[in-house]
């Protein structure tokens, strides 16, 4: 299984956490993410990260969305945080993998009861008659679920991205800006080959 290095963990978490703490960033976990379906067609969205360590990047989505039916059919993924105010952007390209049930059961019990009604609630990118359906919708399950836990559904769940590729990019003056890039080597000699490339 494909690592992050030591240097590339390091310089993402110095870069997340400084986004995280200044004050004109509202969400710093918010990331563009980039899929494909079996017929090519790329689509993009915003989602949160929710997790992230050596072994890749997390978030989480009703699997009979579009981005889900997307991964099922063609698991490959792009990333793309920009933090506007820091001038500074980081790209991740790589295969996805499904988290395991027990990851994806504590995020779920993790998040605002009312987030977890939604979920039972929204059948996410389908057609929606009105808004006042889906509504009367969250109002059902939430009477379903008045007097227990509410568990999640198995539509529900989350993909780790896999990183093979990995790009930090900070604007200088005039255009001149700097670009890291790092490629895992798999057909080579299995490490990560750190490049700069020109703005």
């Amino acid at each position: 299984m494909v690592t992050l290095s030591q240097e590339i963990l390091s310089k993402f978490t110095e870069w997340f956490e400084e986004a995280e703490q200044h004050k004109a960033i509202r969400e710093h976990n918010a990331v563009n993410l980039a899929t494909a379906g079996q017929a090519g067609r790329v689509a993009n969205r915003m989602v949160l990260l929710k997790d992230y360590d050596a072994q890749g990047f997390v978030f989480y989505t009703n699997l009979k969305s579009r981005k889900g039916q997307h991964l099922s059919e063609n698991p490959q993924a792009s990333m793309c945080f920009y933090w506007e105010p820091l001038s500074k952007q980081v790209r991740i390209e790589g295969q996805v993998e499904p988290v395991s049930d027990a990851e994806a059961d504590a995020y779920f019990q993790s998040r605002p009861l009312k987030s977890r009604i939604g979920a039972w609630a929204s059948r996410q990118s389908h057609p929606l008659e009105s808004k006042q359906a889906l509504l009367k919708e969250v109002a059902k399950q939430g009477a379903r679920f008045v007097k227990e836990d509410v568990p999640r559904p198995d539509y529900w769940s989350g993909f780790r991205l896999l990183p093979a590729r990995v790009e930090f990019w900070k604007a200088g003056e005039y255009r001149i800006h700097d670009r890291i890039c790092y490629e895992w080597q798999q057909e080579t000699d299995n490490e990560w080959k750190k490049t700069l490339l020109y703005p």
